[in-house]
C-alpha cells in the first residue's frame, strides 16, 4: 500500500498524452468569502503606456481572492485626483483605489497608487513603484498585495510564484509561473517523470525528483543560473524532498537501506542522517514552520497515517485518526493547520485538521486529489486534481468557501508547490 504512495504521482502524471502546448493557466473562480469588502478600482491615469494594464491585474487578483466585491467605476483617476468620499460611499464602495503610470527616462515605469477608506474619508495606504517593462505585472501584484493586507489584515500572496509539473505528449516540464498562472517559465524538460517539486525558503531554488537516470534522484536547481546539484542519489529510491525553514537542509525519503525511511541531508548533499528506523515505510517528510518538528506518512499502524516527530528524530506521535488512509502532510505557515489527502469511500480528497482543537474539515469536492501546498500567508491551499480526465490545479481557501480551478488547453498539470514570499 505504501509503495502506492511513493509511486502514485508517477501514474497520475502519465494519465494521458496530448500535443505540446505552452498555454498559460486559465483560472475559474467559484464561491466567495463570508463577508466581501466592496472596493472601487478606478482606471490608472496613462496606464495604456505600460505593457500590462495595471488595474486589470489588480482587479483579477482581488476577485480571485474571493473576499472582495469589485465595483465598476468607469472612471480614470490618478493618485492626485480630488475625491468626493460621499459620492463613493453612495456607490456602495468601502474603499477606493486610484493611481497613475509614467514612463521614466531610463525606460522603467513609475506606478503610483493610493488606497482610500471611503467610510472614514481618509487615505489608508500609498505606494510608488518603479519597475522595468517586464516587471509591470509583478508591480500590479504588489499593489494588490498591499490592498489585501491593509483591508484584510493579512499579508497578500499575489506577488508570489508557483511551480508545477506539466506532461504534454512524451515530455515532462517543471514550470514556474506567477500565482495567477501567468508569466510561465520552464525550469526543466525531460522525457522521464519529474515529481515532488519544493521551493527553497528564499524562493531562489527548487528541489525535485527526476527519473532521467531511470531511477528517482533528488536534485536542487537554482532558478536563476539553472545550475543544479544531485543532492540524493543513493541506491534505491530517493524521493519527497522538503526544505528546512532556514534552507540549510532537506528532509528526504530514501530506501538505500531497504524499506523507505526518513533522512535529513544538507542542501549541498553532505551530512546525511537517518531519522526513522522502523519495520514499516516512512515517507513524505515535511518540516514544521518553526523547524522543530517533521511530519511524515507511515504505515507502522497498518494503513498509511500521518505522524509527527522531532526534527532530530526520536519517538513519533500519530496525528491523524479519522479514516484508514491519510497521506501527503503539509503544515500551514502558522503551524496550526495540517492539510492532507484522505481516501474515504474510494475518493481521494483534500482535508484540513485544526491542530489546536482536532477539528477536521473536507475542503474539496473532487475525488482524485493529491499534492496539497499552502500559500505563504496560510489563507489558501493549492492541490492537484483531475478535470475531464486531465490533471489540473485547484485552489481552495482554508475555510472551504472559495474555490479556483487552474487548467491548460492541453496536457496534464500536477504536483503544485506554492512559493514563499519574495523579498
Amino acid at each position: 500500500m505504501m509503495k502506492t504512495i511513493l509511486l502514485r504521482t508517477i501514474a497520475a502524471i502519465g494519465l494521458m498524452s496530448a500535443t505540446v502546448a505552452y498555454a498559460q493557466l486559465r483560472v475559474e473562480i467559484s464561491g466567495v468569502g463570508a463577508n466581501q469588502i466592496p472596493i472601487a478600482i478606478a482606471g490608472f491615469a496613462d496606464e495604456a503606456i505600460a505593457p500590462q494594464q495595471i488595474t486589470a491585474i489588480i482587479k483579477a487578483d482581488l476577485t480571485r481572492s474571493g473576499v472582495f466585491k469589485i465595483i465598476d467605476t468607469g472612471n480614470v483617476m490618478s493618485e492626485t485626483s480630488s475625491v468626493n468620499y460621499d459620492d463613493w460611499k453612495s456607490r456602495g464602495a468601502d474603499a477606493l483605489v486610484i493611481g497613475s503610470v509614467q514612463r521614466l527616462a531610463d525606460g522603467r515605469f513609475d506606478v503610483r497608487y493610493k488606497l482610500l477608506d471611503t467610510i472614514k474619508s481618509a487615505p489608508l495606504s500609498a505606494l510608488a513603484l518603479a519597475a522595468p517593462p517586464q516587471s509591470t505585472r509583478v508591480t500590479a501584484h504588489k499593489i494588490a498585495d498591499d490592498i489585501y493586507e491593509k483591508l484584510i489584515g493579512a499579508r497578500g500572496a499575489f506577488a508570489t510564484r508557483i511551480a508545477y509539473v506539466t506532461k504534454a505528449g512524451n515530455e515532462y516540464r517543471l514550470e514556474v509561473a506567477d500565482s495567477d498562472g501567468e508569466g510561465t517559465n520552464i525550469a526543466l524538460r525531460s522525457n522521464e517523470p519529474i515529481i515532488s517539486p519544493a521551493w527553497s525558503p528564499d524562493g531562489t531554488k527548487v528541489a525535485y525528483v527526476s527519473f532521467e537516470n531511470k531511477k528517482p534522484v533528488v536534485y536542487v536547481q537554482d532558478l536563476t543560473s539553472r545550475q543544479r546539484t544531485a543532492v540524493a542519489n543513493f541506491k534505491g529510491s530517493n524521493s519527497a524532498p522538503s526544505w528546512s525553514p532556514d534552507g540549510s537542509r532537506l528532509a528526504v525519503a530514501l530506501s538505500r537501506d531497504g524499506l523507505t525511511q526518513v533522512f535529513v541531508i544538507n542542501a549541498d548533499g553532505s551530512g546525511l542522517r537517518r531519522l526513522t528506523n522502523t519495520n514499516g515505510i516512512d515517507t513524505e517528510p515535511q518540516f514544521s514552520a518553526d523547524g522543530q518538528s517533521i511530519y511524515f506518512t507511515s504505515d507502522r499502524s497498518g494503513g498509511p497515517q500521518i505522524y509527527k516527530m522531532s526534527a532530530s528524530g526520536g519517538d513519533a506521535q500519530r496525528v491523524t485518526f479519522n479514516g484508514s488512509y491519510n497521506i501527503s502532510p503539509r503544515i500551514s505557515p502558522d503551524g496550526k493547520t495540517l492539510a492532507y489527502i484522505s481516501r474515504r469511500d474510494g475518493k481521494f480528497q483534500l482535508y484540513a485538521l485544526d491542530l489546536t482543537n482536532a477539528q477536521e474539515q473536507r475542503l474539496s469536492d473532487t475525488v482524485k486529489d493529491e499534492s496539497p501546498s499552502f500559500s505563504p500567508n496560510g489563507k489558501y491551499i493549492m492541490y492537484a486534481t483531475e478535470s475531464g480526465r486531465r490533471g489540473s490545479l485547484a485552489v481552495v481557501s482554508v475555510d472551504g468557501r472559495i474555490k479556483q480551478r487552474l487548467t491548460t488547453q492541453a496536457g496534464d498539470i500536477r504536483e503544485p508547490t506554492w512559493g514563499p514570499f519574495m523579498k
